[in-house]
């Protein structure tokens, strides 16, 4: 109980005030000194030069828009001698930052609605209708069960579905790629950036082009790092793939636009740098479901009125554009914060060279002593009536 009294007593009717002791040391002087250097240098080197403090930062606001440009041609049993062009091969027309480029299908043709065997696989080939169950479709069905087990070949049966038929087999996706001459096609990225906070505003086809540039340049990292087409094959090659691998099942691929700007300097510096990686990770080992395809149908109706379709299932390469970056220009503010907040990290040499000194050194007693000076208004008191 007395020693909770001492401690609260202390803490209420105690004062300590710093007492300034000169140590006359080599060693300590050098290591406060160094120190002090080391502070310096994080805060000028790093905290102003490379991480710019004395600047007010501002993210990017921007958009996109994208033009695919490109001609094909294919010959084959089913379709014939056709011509392909940016209509045919970019699903949909325009997309928010990213754009979609067909470049295999497997299509069905001339389907009507009506019933068929279906697809063999291991949950319908069956032998008998009790096989089958009447009005049953499962998530991986073409259609709705008949209940009835009818031939697919000559030695296999399936249970019967009403669907749009004849149904759509993809068991095998075409190789090489329907539309391997997609490699070539061109896309051009228009992208407006805008700094809030700044006004500032700039787009990635700078002042310097004109239409007969932009007509003739195609991006290179080395000779025409600015030109804001892209030949898709290099693209692809840049993110560490081949296209016509690729081309086959599909997939993902992030064209990054990066802007960091610095205001402080002529607005003409202020450039875009371009990188490519692929974003849907593909693992040999566990190759489930790969790439990047979808579904679409045209209609149409015959001459006797019978409605029709063609159903495309399109494997195809998305190219997102993912624009990032931040602008910064001097401001008073955030440098006087930096400034305060170096000179109070100054304070971290004296506290290190104290507990140096006072806990470490050969010769801390002494130093204590002279550190601390304790003072008792009670000795005073006695002196004063002492004299008195």
């Amino acid at each position: 109980m007395a020693g909770c009294r001492a401690v609260v007593a202390g803490f209420l009717f105690e004062y300590d005030t710093p007492r300034i002791v000169l140590i006359r040391s080599r060693k300590v002087g050098l290591m406060n000194r160094a120190v002090q250097l080391l502070i310096l240098a994080y805060v000028i080197g790093w905290v102003f030069v490379w991480e710019k403090g004395y600047q007010e930062v501002d993210s990017v606001v921007s958009s996109v828009t994208t033009k695919a440009k490109g001609v094909a041609v294919t010959n084959t049993s089913e379709l014939g001698f056709r011509i392909w062009d940016v209509a045919d091969y970019v699903i949909p027309a325009q997309e928010k930052d990213s754009i979609f480029i067909m470049t295999n299908m497997i299509i069905t043709m001339n389907q009507t609605q009506g019933i068929c065997p279906e697809i063999p696989d291991k949950t319908t080939v069956c032998q008998s209708d009790a096989s089958c169950t009447a009005g049953s479709a499962g998530t991986h069905s073409n259609g709705v069960a008949t209940g009835r087990c009818v031939p697919f070949s000559r030695t296999v049966k399936t249970c019967e579905v009403a669907a749009w038929c004849p149904l759509e087999d993809d068991t095998i996706v075409p190789t090489p790629a329907f539309l391997m001459a997609a490699e070539n096609f061109t896309l051009l990225v228009k992208n407006n950036i805008w700094y809030p906070k700044f006004n500032f505003s700039k787009r990635n086809i700078l002042p310097s082009f004109n239409t007969s540039y932009l007509k003739s340049c195609i991006y290179n990292a080395k000779t025409d790092p600015f030109c804001p087409i892209f030949r898709l094959g290099r693209i692809v090659a840049s993110a560490g793939h081949s296209f016509q691998d690729m081309a086959v099942e599909g997939g993902i691929i992030g064209i990054q636009i990066k802007w960091e700007c610095n205001l402080d300097r002529a607005a003409a510096l202020c450039l875009p740098s371009y990188s490519f990686r692929r974003l849907d990770n593909r693992d040999t080992k566990h190759n489930v479901s790969p790439g990047y395809n979808f579904r679409f149908a045209k209609y149409y109706t015959s001459p006797a009125g019978m409605e029709h379709r063609t159903l495309v299932k399109a494997y195809g390469i998305r190219f997102d554009i993912i624009v990032f970056g931040k602008a910064g220009k001097f401001d008073i503010i955030p440098t006087m914060i930096n400034v305060g907040s170096g000179l109070a990290l100054l304070g971290v040499a004296t506290v290190l060279c104290d507990v140096v000194v006072l806990y470490c050194t050969r010769k801390r007693y002494y130093y204590r002593e002279k550190k601390y000076k304790f003072v008792d208004d009670s000795e005073q008191d006695l002196i004063s009536e002492t004299d008195q």
